[in-house]
This record gives structure tokens, sequence and C-alpha cells, in this order.
């Protein structure tokens, strides 16, 4: 997301199969998160490249206000139905539609790798209060687990046509960014379990894949297909991860 990133179309095309079959956040990362935030009512938080709403529902759960930012129609419309009582924006990472000092943290999942980074920043730092936070979460997949490391393995060799560096460079970033401190980094495991449909929605969920024409999308589903175990519902786990960082006053900053 954050701009019109080659694979944006993919995210387009998938938004029900992602709504369907990505996992929520588990719930002891957001409990951790807010209380490190002291996110409660009265406060207010920006989910920045909000999808259809994943986060969303466990920020609204808070008690905090909640403003989601989203720059896909087809996935913020998934969103507004779930959620008709959060503000929903059509707006990008580097050029987020509030003003500034509106948040006291801003939480981006699932995401931050595609945004123009130093411009996202500095657009965060700008709409953040003096001492506001930011938090970028991560459902990833358990690499641990047998089906997870094979499907790794399949994937590996399609990912490598993607335009993905990104991925490879948001952390270095985050921690080289004058106008945020030290990130502090929070892992916690996230079982999940999928149908077999349910794991060709996942598949279907992720940008590359969506992204291919028919005939390659589906001559790689069929590929994962038999990976997948006989019985059903299986295990498919993740762990959620958390990177919080607080945003530096700007006399402190660059």
């Amino acid at each position: 997301m954050g701009g019109a990133h080659p694979l944006a179309a993919g995210f387009a095309a998938a938004a029900d199969a992602y709504e369907r079959a990505r996992p929520t956040y588990a719930r002891e990362a957001i409990e951790w998160l807010a209380d490190r935030t002291e996110l409660r009512a009265g406060r207010v938080v920006v989910d920045l490249a909000a999808g259809t709403g994943k986060l969303t529902r466990a920020l609204v759960e808070t008690g905090a206000r909640v403003v989601a930012v989203e720059p896909i129609a087809e996935m913020r419309e998934k969103l507004v139905e779930a959620l008709p009582a959060v503000e929903a924006l059509d707006g990008a990472a580097e050029a987020i539609p509030l003003a500034g000092a509106t948040a006291d943290l801003v939480t981006v999942g699932q995401a931050f790798h595609w945004f123009r980074a130093e411009e996202a920043l500095a657009e965060i730092a700008r709409v953040l209060k003096t001492n506001g936070a930011l938090a970028l979460l991560w459902n990833n997949r358990d690499l641990d687990d047998p089906l997870h490391r094979a499907l790794e393995d399949l994937f590996r060799s399609y990912r490598a046509r993607t335009p993905l560096a990104r991925e490879l460079t948001w952390r270095d970033s985050l921690e080289g960014s004058p106008l945020f401190g030290p990130v502090e980094h929070h892992v916690t495991d996230n079982p999940h379990t999928l149908t077999r449909n349910g794991f060709r929605d996942r598949l279907a969920s992720t940008s590359f894949v969506a992204a291919m024409d028919e005939g390659e999308r589906e001559a790689l589903l069929a590929r994962a297909d038999a990976l997948v175990p006989d019985s059903e519902p299986f295990p498919f786990p993740y762990v959620t991860e958390v990177f919080l960082t607080k945003r530096v006053p700007s006399n402190e900053g660059s």
C-alpha cells in the first residue's frame, strides 16, 4: 500500500480472500501494546494501511478512538462493512489525510514494507502528538511448522520474480530514523487453523499470488494443495510480532 505499488492490484483482487483467511492478531500482543502505550478511551489511534480491518477490530476493543486509513477501495469497503462506526479514510502512508499532532498512536499491520519508508516516517511523525508512538505489527508464518516450511520452499522461486526489495530494508529504515527512538520488539505465539478451502484463500490473498495471471496462479495453488494434510481443519500457526517506537520531539529530531 502506501501509494501505487506494483502489487496493489493483487490486494484489490483478493480482498474477499484476505478477509476470510488471514488470522487476527494475538490478543496478548494487543494487550501488551495497549499497556505500553496507555491505549484506552480518550486516546486516538490511526490504523494506517488498515486493509479489511483485521488490526482495526482489536484496536477498537481498547476503547480508543480509531481512525482507519486505507488506499485500496476494495479493502476499505470490507472494513466499513465490518466496522461501520469507525472513520475510514482514503489515504496513503506518504500522504495521511489528517492534521498534525492528531494521534497518540499510529499502527501499521502487515504493510510497512510497502511504504516509501523515509516519506512515510516523516508523515507518521507529523500526525503523532509529542511523545506519540508508532507500532508495526506482523502476523508472520511460524517456520518451525513443517507445512509453513514446505510452503516457504514453494514460494521462494515465485516470490523472487516480484518487486519486494523493500521487505529487506524496512527495519533498517525504522531503526535508523532520527524521527523515532529505540525500537522495542515483542513476540507472541498466534495459533491458527485452516480448512483446505481456507488454505487456498490464504494463498490467494498473498499479493504476488493474486497478481499472477490465472494460469500461473492455478499451477501454484495446485502444487500447494499437495502439501495439505488429509484431515481438516489443520494447524497453520503464526507468531505476532510488534515493533514499538516513540516519536522523538521535533527539537531533538533532524
